[in-house]
């Protein structure tokens, strides 16, 4: 179980990142996204990554 929060973690970490950079126009990848400039998606990516830090957090308890 702990492995598997862990992954999970890792990976709503790098996906809310990657939100973040798209929302704010740093990360302007794909160019066709509907994400890009778009600052709703940079909190959306905030509190991925926050959840991911939970869930890595939790792995580790």
């Amino acid at each position: 179980m702990r492995r598997f929060l862990l992954v999970a973690g890792l990976f709503a970490t790098a996906v809310g990142l990657l939100w973040i950079g798209q929302g704010t126009g740093t990360v302007p990848w794909p160019r066709s996204s509907f994400m890009v400039n778009q600052l709703q998606w940079a909190g959306y990516g905030a509190a991925m990554a926050g959840f991911g830090l939970v869930l890595i957090w939790q792995s580790n308890q």
